[in-house]
């Protein structure tokens, strides 16, 4: 870098982020891309709910602020750069997983300027916390997405983690929060993997 740029604190802590982030593309999720394809990452998985966010925006059940919603979805993951990845269904590592992204999340937004830090760590916690319409709307797609995967995947990591029915209605259950409409569709690819056994009934 420039001596240039080296004197310019606040470009120099946006590059750092810059270049931290691009480790998400390290951390690897547990559903397999279209074609049963390798495992896809994090940086993938958030890029594919943005554009999901935008084109599927006039679903959610209340009026959203899209670029906001866009903007949630691309950073509500960053945390696991430090958190690891926590898989939805596994139990035991969701008893730490709060503690663990809390934590990683001040590590990784402090890098930034203080105005950015505090505007995305805000957007991460409106994201936690899913109380607003674009909160819901956003862990909507965060459902639907793997769903979608699994789908054209024939279940491969339902079937390898042995998820049930029972486990999959108690995150999509969620999805009625941001939309009716596509929990609808939710719950038609549930009972289709069901009936072909790729989901456990319990």
């Amino acid at each position: 870098m420039s001596n240039q740029f080296n004197t310019d604190t606040r470009l120099a802590q946006q590059l750092s982020f810059i270049l931290e982030i691009d480790k998400a593309k390290y951390v690897l999720r547990q559903t397999y891309l279209t074609g049963k394809g390798r495992r896809e990452n994090d940086a993938e998985h958030s890029w594919h709910l943005a554009v999901m966010a935008y084109l599927l925006a006039e679903y959610s059940n209340e009026p959203i602020d899209v670029a906001k919603a866009m903007l949630m979805c691309l950073v509500h993951d960053i945390v696991e750069i430090q958190a690891g990845d926590t898989f939805a269904f596994d139990e035991e590592g969701k008893k730490s997983q709060a503690e663990r992204e809390e934590r990683a999340k001040q590590q990784l937004f402090s890098l930034l300027p203080d105005d950015q830090a505090q505007a995305l760590m805000k957007l991460f916690d409106e994201f936690v916390a899913n109380e607003t319409a674009e909160a819901h709307f956003v862990h909507a797609m965060d459902n639907l997405q793997p769903l979608l995967l699994n789908d054209s995947n024939d279940g491969i990591s339902w079937v390898e983690h042995g998820v049930t029915v029972d486990q999959m209605y108690a995150r999509h259950n969620k999805t009625k929060l941001g939309s009716e409409q596509l929990f609808e569709l939710t719950d038609a690819l549930i009972k289709k993997h069901a009936q072909l056994g790729h989901l456990i009934e319990k």
